[in-house]
């Protein structure tokens, strides 16, 4: 007679261990983004090199390691391959725009096609590590990795959460994202950058500013009109690509399949309904009693 306890704890404990990473990876992050508010160091700017720099770094670099190795063991091959390609897009995109006098950024499409197809813990990672990355070409970027990850994790739990399933609510859970983004944003562009690294963008703060607006009020507002319209145009692009997708290439995507992410999409099949049709066909013979349902079920 099989005992739940045997089985329950042995598919829990990985489970377990993998949230408590992506907690621990999540408080780094935070953590770090506080340090930045709170000290307002000016030389981050200056290079990987400065102290300040040095210890942003390794704050977001290691809440962006652990939210990786929690969420690797769930992740296909082809969202591994997919992660290099998401950072070469944020940065080269988000170079691009904010060179020109558009007041957008584009920088995220990376973070939150990661977000859609692999949850909020994968796109967290992506939007740290695309900052991190980035910051080695332009350090002005380091500061803002807490909020790309953020942007990640919110994209990740709004395709959770079924946002994705109508094309029409991509772009409103985009809006919305985009407003916590910018208030989060906001003050380390005002106390640790002081401004905003865009054309556009800062010629939006400077507006503001000659209104009489404080920095951190002038630059709030820039991003309230900035982010929420970006994070839209960003999701609606994602939503495009990920349904342009052919559907078997969709369906290799655990998280896809577990949240029903899209239109269409079926879920995952129960493993329990595996484990007890192998079992009936080794011993086809054997009773099932309340007690072998119970392990099987977990």
């Amino acid at each position: 007679m099989s005992s739940p306890s045997l089985t329950l704890p042995s598919q829990e404990r990985p489970a377990a261990r993998r949230r408590l990473l992506e907690i621990l990876g999540a408080l780094a992050i935070a953590a770090t983004y506080v340090y930045l508010v709170l000290n307002q160091p000016a030389d981050i700017t200056g290079g990987p090199g400065s102290a300040s720099a040095l210890i942003a770094l390794t704050g977001f670099l290691a809440g962006a390691v652990l939210l990786i190795v929690a969420v690797l063991p769930t992740l296909p091959a082809s969202t591994l391959v997919l992660i290099p390609v998401a950072l070469v897009l944020n940065i080269v995109l988000g170079q691009f725009v904010g060179s020109t006098l558009v007041p957008f950024y584009l920088d995220a499409i990376g973070t939150v096609l990661i977000a859609v197809l692999a949850g909020p813990a994968a796109g967290a990672a992506t939007g740290a590590l695309s900052s991190i990355v980035w910051s080695f070409f332009n350090p002005t970027v380091l500061p803002f990795a807490a909020g790309a990850a953020l942007i990640g994790c919110l994209a990740g739990l709004a395709a959770r959460y079924g946002l994705f399933r109508r094309f029409y609510l991509a772009p409103v859970a985009g809006f919305v994202t985009g407003i916590i983004a910018g208030v989060v944003s906001a003050p380390v562009a005002a106390f640790v950058f002081g401004g905003t690294s865009g054309v556009a963008t800062g010629a939006i703060v400077s507006a503001f500013r000659a209104m009489g607006d404080t920095l951190l009020a002038a630059i709030t507002k820039q991003a309230l009109l900035s982010d929420p319209m970006d994070k839209a145009i960003v999701f609606t692009i994602v939503a495009v690509l990920v349904y342009a997708l052919p559907r078997r290439t969709r369906q290799q995507f655990p998280f896809i399949r577990r949240h029903r992410v899209l239109a269409g999409s079926t879920p995952a099949p129960a493993p329990q309904t595996d484990a007890r049709a192998d079992a009936s066909k080794q011993a086809p013979g054997t009773a099932s009693g309340p007690a072998s349902d119970s392990a099987l079920n977990g």
